[in-house]
């Protein structure tokens, strides 16, 4: 059974009240009675009760994290980024995996909602736009991160995708590639639609005719990955690069192109989206758009910190996000490594 508050009242000889006190802080117990009292707690394995605290108090201090899986590095960083920061100011991170599902995301705002979190930083599927406004309206301040959801005005932390997928492409043609294969996420996705649209505008910039055949787009998910460069590298003129615009899908290009003992960049000129340590120790180094995700989610976990102080009292304005739902963005930036390389000599970058 689980040790309550009373349990660990009755070891230290003191009233529920006195242990309370000392326990959550609250300064009306000597410093002497806190510290026995914190060493019995510990002794006896006593937990407190989150929930409980925060309808008394009207702060929990869970922060949630929602996000779409962990396979993709820039989530991974995320993650650590967000609780390094949150556990400094003593806070708890919940993390939540979606595997980008609209319903999982659905159940676990409720879930998150049911834990009176102070405030969610979510990578939104965009299918739950509401519910978030909900929580919104509901005095739980909410930062999206990465994505824009189209259907509420919630304040947004996003990387320049435009930009970065638009250097990336610009960096490929340079080196004299004209048959360019770009692998994409969802459409109906901030992301997917902003690294697409850099794409195109780099290619007609070099008045490169935009091939339907070249552009694959597709779930976040390694399989996208695998499916797309399989099509791609059997059409009947393959394409001479491969700019895989998300990091799920290029663990997918990377199982197929060893699969194929296809020479990276010999064979194939390969440009990933989304930066992790090991692109760096794979031979040949792997090229990158690195989107900033370290960036991004200290900037995430600034915003909302500012909009719980705000709601609390602490700064003008109040949790409902009066200042406005504002975006922001995070510059994405080419990383040049060995995975890719010059068709001809004389290739200098458009």
């Amino acid at each position: 059974m689980s040790v309550t508050l009373k349990d660990v009242a009755e070891a230290a000889r003191v009233s529920v009240s006195t242990a309370s006190r000392a326990l959550g802080g609250g300064g009306l117990a000597s410093e002497r009675t806190q510290q026995r009292l914190l060493r019995i707690a510990g002794e006896l394995g006593y937990r407190p009760n989150t929930i409980a605290r925060g309808l008394k108090t009207g702060q929990s201090r869970l922060v949630g994290l929602l996000i779409h899986n962990l396979a993709n590095a820039s989530f991974q960083v995320m993650a650590e980024v967000v609780q390094a920061r949150l556990k400094a100011l003593g806070y708890q991170m919940l993390l939540c995996i979606a595997g980008d599902d609209p319903q999982q995301e659905s159940d676990m705002l409720g879930t998150l909602a049911d834990h009176r979190v102070d405030g969610l930083i979510v990578v939104p599927t965009g299918r739950n736009g509401a519910r978030l406004a909900q929580l919104e309206a509901g005095d739980i301040p909410v930062v999206c991160v990465v994505r824009r959801d189209d259907e509420a005005e919630l304040e947004t932390v996003l990387a320049d995708d435009p930009q970065g997928a638009y250097a990336g492409t610009r960096y490929l043609i340079g080196l004299g590639h004209r048959r360019i294969g770009l692998i994409v996420g969802r459409q109906d996705t901030t992301s997917g639609r902003e690294r697409l649209s850099g794409y195109i505008r780099a290619l007609r910039e070099a008045d490169i005719a935009v091939d339907e055949a070249l552009i694959h787009a597709g779930r976040y998910e390694p399989e996208t990955g695998a499916v797309a460069c399989r099509k791609l590298l059997d059409l009947a003129t393959p394409p001479t690069a491969l700019f895989v615009a998300n990091h799920e899908s290029a663990l997918g290009v990377l199982r197929v192109t060893a699969e194929r003992r296809l020479s990276i960049p010999d064979d194939l000129s390969l440009l990933c989206y989304e930066d992790t340590p090991w692109f760096e120790w794979h031979r040949p180094a792997i090229s990158v758009v690195d989107n900033g995700a370290r960036d991004l989610a200290n900037l995430a976990v600034d915003r909302l910190l500012h909009r719980i102080e705000a709601r609390n009292g602490h700064n003008a304005g109040n949790g409902h996000n009066a200042e406005g739902a504002r975006e922001y963005r995070v510059g994405a930036r080419l990383v040049k490594r060995d995975s890719c390389r010059s068709l001809a000599p004389q290739a200098s970058e458009a």
